[in-house]
């Protein structure tokens, strides 16, 4: 079977570039990269070396922004730092959702005042979701036990049709951290909740051979626990020294 390659434009735009094209295949087949649904805002920043304003989303409404942009990305020329601090941070997802104990989560509700790392992927993922929440989980175990408890991992999935409770439950212990919480519920929900903060997310779509791609934003978002705004992003090639790096900053509500 042939690996279905595919670009999107979605309007919306990301943290960090990501090199290459990719796509996930949802059923039998496991091709190896994704293709981003979002463009490298950081780029753009560090290449005219100004603060620009980039709209992080193709529907600004959500966040009350109109035809202005959503967000706005403090530039530099620090190409060694994992993370992009904006300066109009995204409004947290108003998401009640299901977790991986079957319970109702209300994401606003359960994760106010606390540091909150929000991610959205799938279990199926052949690589970037797995070593995402891989490398925030190693960098989580570098922290001071009380830091540990405070931070909240929250992984969202992008295919709720098999990601059922259940499987969050049996996938995140194995992918990240049994810490981390994992939520399911109707796609539409979703998929609105993630454009809100920038992130575009495809409906699966089953192709001739039977298989299902997937695609969505890879990017990682951490919101501060003092305005419980999202204020930094973070690229799929995020390593888990530079989450860990960060990580204390975060907890408190800091820019790294």
């Amino acid at each position: 079977m042939s690996d279905t390659q595919s670009d999107t434009k979605s309007g919306t735009t990301s943290a960090k570039s990501t090199a290459g094209k990719n796509t996930e295949a949802k059923d039998g087949g496991r091709p190896g990269r994704r293709a981003p649904l979002l463009i490298s805002a950081a780029a753009i920043v560090a290449a005219i070396g100004v603060t620009a304003a980039v709209g992080l989303g193709g529907d600004n409404s959500a966040n009350g922004a109109g035809s202005s942009p959503v967000a706005e990305v403090s530039g530099g020329s620090d190409n060694t730092k994992a993370a992009t601090v904006l300066d109009r941070p995204f409004t947290k997802p108003d998401l009640v959702l299901t977790d991986s104990k079957g319970e109702k989560y209300d994401l606003r509700e359960r994760t106010k005042g606390k540091p909150t790392l929000l991610y959205f992927g799938y279990t199926h993922c052949p690589d970037v979701c797995p070593l995402t929440m891989s490398n925030i989980a190693i960098a989580r175990k570098s922290l001071p036990k009380a830091d540990q408890d405070k931070l909240q991992v929250v992984f969202v999935t992008t295919d709720p049709e098999r990601d059922t409770a259940a499987e969050l439950g049996k996938w995140l212990p194995a992918a990240g951290d049994p810490s981390f919480t994992g939520l399911t519920g109707d796609f539409s929900a979703i998929q609105a909740g993630a454009r809100s903060i920038g992130i575009g997310i495809d409906p699966p779509k089953k192709e001739k051979d039977g298989s299902v791609v997937s695609m969505h934003g890879a990017q990682v978002i951490a919101f501060s626990p003092t305005t419980d705004q999202g204020y930094v992003l973070y690229g799929e090639d995020t390593t888990s020294d530079q989450y860990a790096a960060d990580l204390p900053k975060l907890i408190k509500g800091e820019n790294p």
